[in-house]
């Protein structure tokens, strides 16, 4: 049993555990980064065992399926717990600044926040991935509330709703599943999909499409996603930068239980249509905005409507585009709501606001990784965000949708180049008198923090365009396996055997 595959569960538990009990901000701060470089340490390897293409199981307390709580580890698990390891660093580190001041217990919901996405990621069992979407949303809340400003309570307020309302129907799908199946586990559920009873056709399709509705709402697909850019654009710098990671949870399930459970309810063309339709909102979204967060919130709409035009397809070219832009697009967006905090601390009253103000002298970074990022965000070459582009459109090509693929998205992407064009050359160039000063001034070693995590996205996004080779091989493999149902089941069913189940 390889038990290194707990580990992105028991560090982030502990670590949160223990920054709560810990007395004084700097001890808090040593236990949230060093926790979040360990994490980075054993997602590497992690990565590493997935690389040989079997899938790897936990069976959490040896009880056999299933009874017990499996944990899987695939390609695509051991890339996203890579993703979210360097955000968490990026986003532990940059919170140094001064981010983590503005209210209590930072690095404790941190940590906690990251157990909720690594058990989402990790889990092979339907019950079991509400509870960690249960654990991420309850931190995620308190993260939105963290310096307890009205709007971000307000904010907060609405996104609670509304996801009582998914937690509600989650669990009224799981009924409908175990009522039909009589199980959960995801890899005894894709056995039993295929020899269901007529008499249980209907219990299994509602809670399919029950699923998708819930999933579709953690994802901000259109037309449930208007919550998203208000939530995000209200958050801290450092809390939306970590929440872009939150959307990917959504469609890393939507992917999981399509291929798995849900291939034969016909998915994939009522997610292509919505895909298409939140490029739309997305893009008119980074146009209409008026804060540079706002037009973040809008860019993370938009990479959720490209993922999903391309996994929509449930095809290995598709699944490949799709796995190669989670990457990328989940660490683009995380940088832009890093640059939209710091710019604003420099501007004086004004903050992110896109309209003229201090001149921003003296901080020539600021400038050039405000380029850099919204470059990589629009996918201009020689980005990893042209590279996926170009793998989004030959999938789409293959599966004959290029008639509606590439007008929508080279659109969108024209859009989204002035959207941001016009927000660079409003912070930048159209300066009013006088000299921007931080507002909340760093501490000493602050501003080194606060580099060092924007510096961090840069290079984990360059990376991804400088290795687009050996990136898009390993989405290519992640797309095959994640496409062989039978080899999924047959890594849990020997796990199983091996410990006495059935």
């Amino acid at each position: 049993m390889n038990h290194l595959l707990v580990a992105p569960l028991l560090l982030p538990l502990a670590g949160g555990a223990l920054a709560l009990l810990v007395r004084g901000l700097a001890a808090e701060r040593i236990v949230g980064v060093m926790t979040s470089i360990a994490l980075l340490a054993v997602a590497i390897m992690l990565f590493g065992v997935a690389a040989d293409g079997a899938a790897a199981t936990y069976d959490v307390g040896d009880w056999p399926v299933p009874y017990g709580i499996t944990l899987v580890l695939d390609r695509l698990s051991a890339t996203l717990l890579l993703v979210t390891a360097v955000l968490a660093v990026a986003v532990a580190v940059y919170s140094l600044g001064g981010a983590d001041r503005r209210g209590r217990h930072f690095h404790a919901l941190l940590q906690f926040q990251l157990l909720g996405v690594n058990g989402a990621f990790l889990t092979g069992d339907l019950f079991n991935l509400f509870v960690f979407f249960e654990v991420l949303l309850i931190a995620s809340y308190a993260l939105l509330m963290h310096d307890s400003r009205p709007e971000r309570t307000l904010a907060a307020i609405h996104v609670v709703v509304l996801n009582l309302v998914g937690s509600v129907l989650f669990l009224v799908a799981v009924g409908c599943i175990y009522s039909a199946a009589g199980s959960l586990n995801f890899a005894d559920l894709a056995e039993r999909a295929a020899s269901l009873p007529p008499d249980r056709q209907g219990l299994w399709r509602a809670g399919g499409w029950l699923l998708l509705i819930v999933f579709a709402l953690k994802a901000a697909l259109l037309p449930l996603g208007f919550w998203l850019p208000g939530a995000y654009a209200a958050a801290d710098g450092a809390v939306a930068a970590l929440f872009a990671i939150l959307t990917k949870v959504g469609v890393v399930a939507i992917l999981r239980t399509g291929t798995l459970m849900f291939g034969d309810l016909g998915l994939g063309p009522v997610l292509f249509a919505l895909a298409l339709m939140t490029l739309g909102l997305g893009a008119a979204g980074m146009l209409a905005a008026r804060r540079l967060g706002g037009l973040a919130a809008h860019a993370v709409i938009v990479s959720v409507g490209t993922l999903l035009v391309s996994a929509s397809l449930f095809s290995a070219a598709g699944l490949a585009a799709a796995t190669y832009y989670l990457m990328h697009g989940t660490l683009a967006t995380a940088l832009l709501f890093l640059l939209a905090d710091r710019i604003a601390a420099v501007r004086g009253a004004a903050g992110d606001r896109l309209e003229a103000a201090v001149a921003i002298r003296g901080r020539a970074a600021l400038p050039v990784a405000f380029v850099l990022a919204a470059v990589a965000t629009v996918g201009l070459p020689p980005t990893g965000g042209f590279v996926a582009k170009v793998a989004v459109l030959e999938a789409a090509t293959e599966a004959g949708r290029a008639a509606a693929v590439f007008p929508v998205l080279l659109l969108v992407s024209l859009l989204s180049i002035v959207a941001l064009a016009r927000a660079g050359s409003t912070l930048f160039w159209k300066a009013g008198p006088g000299v921007g000063e931080d507002t909340e001034p760093l501490q000493v070693g602050g501003k080194a923090a606060a580099g060092f995590g924007i510096g961090l996205l840069l290079l984990a996004v360059g990376l991804l365009a400088v290795f687009a080779g050996p990136a898009l091989e390993h989405a290519e493999a992640t797309a095959a396996q994640l496409l062989d149902a039978d080899g999924y089941v047959q890594a849990v069913r020997a796990s199983n055997l091996a410990r006495g189940g059935h």
